[in-house]
């Protein structure tokens, strides 16, 4: 198989480096630019600038161990050189030349958004922020040189732990939105202590017996789940 197009490769912290497949342009795309996103179901996701059927790029699904599939060609508007990520719902998201499109793990793809003559051209990867909306740029737009955009999906807001694992007794920071009245911190049902340092963070450390699992923040108006589960290093 021609190699000029890209490869997908892995690399063993000593520095091993095997190829795991090689992109054609015509079947499974071409010039994959983005980096990969390993999704919660252990699978990793890209995507390819150019090929597949419409010549603007492909999604793709690889198992860790080497196994590529192409879940869908994009056309025009959906051509892509940022990475996909995958947002609270479960979904992954991504960015096109002119739109935004989901995408379901198993590879059912949809655009959310097609981007106007306000916005124009080349958008920017997506980043969700902890009040459960996206985030991005494009590359032009606006007076010219792009804008800078929010998408609601209807997403609810969350909790991010800052590092996502650490040992008991290791300083974590949470982050979120309107954390001012905090009234709990717990590490999978462990409570832990905490201080409130601002409206989008609070110090905490892991507790005595906590176990690998969800940091729930409850405050006085509900209770904040965090993106991702936090793990408790031996």
């Amino acid at each position: 198989m021609n190699t000029y197009y890209g490869t997908v490769f892995k690399m063993t912290p000593t520095g091993t480096l095997t190829t795991l497949d090689s992109f054609d342009y015509n079947n499974n795309g071409g010039y994959p630019e983005a980096g990969l996103v390993q999704a919660s179901n252990g699978q990793l996701y890209g995507t390819t600038y150019q090929g597949g059927i419409y010549g603007y790029g492909t999604i793709f699904r690889m198992t860790p161990a080497g196994a590529l599939t192409t879940l869908d060609s994009l056309d025009l508007d959906g051509s892509s050189q940022a990475p996909l990520i995958q947002a609270t719902d479960g979904y992954l998201y991504g960015t096109g030349s002119n739109a935004i499109f989901r995408i379901t793990p198993k590879g059912r793809i949809a655009n959310i958004y097609s981007f106007g003559e306000a916005e124009q051209y080349g958008a920017n990867g997506l980043v969700q922020a902890t009040d459960g909306n996206f985030y991005g740029s494009t590359q032009s737009g606006g007076s010219g040189f792009g804008t800078v955009f929010k998408l609601s999906v209807g997403l609810g807001p969350f909790v991010e732990a800052l590092p996502a694992l650490g040992k008991v007794g290791a300083d974590v920071k949470i982050l979120g939105t309107n954390l001012t009245g905090a009234t709990s911190v717990t590490f999978n049902g462990t409570v832990a202590t905490f201080a409130v340092v601002s409206a989008t963070e609070i110090k905490t450390t892991v507790p005595t017996g906590a176990t690998t699992g969800t940091v729930q923040v409850t405050l006085p108006g509900g209770t904040l789940l965090s993106n991702v589960a936090f793990k408790v290093r031996p």
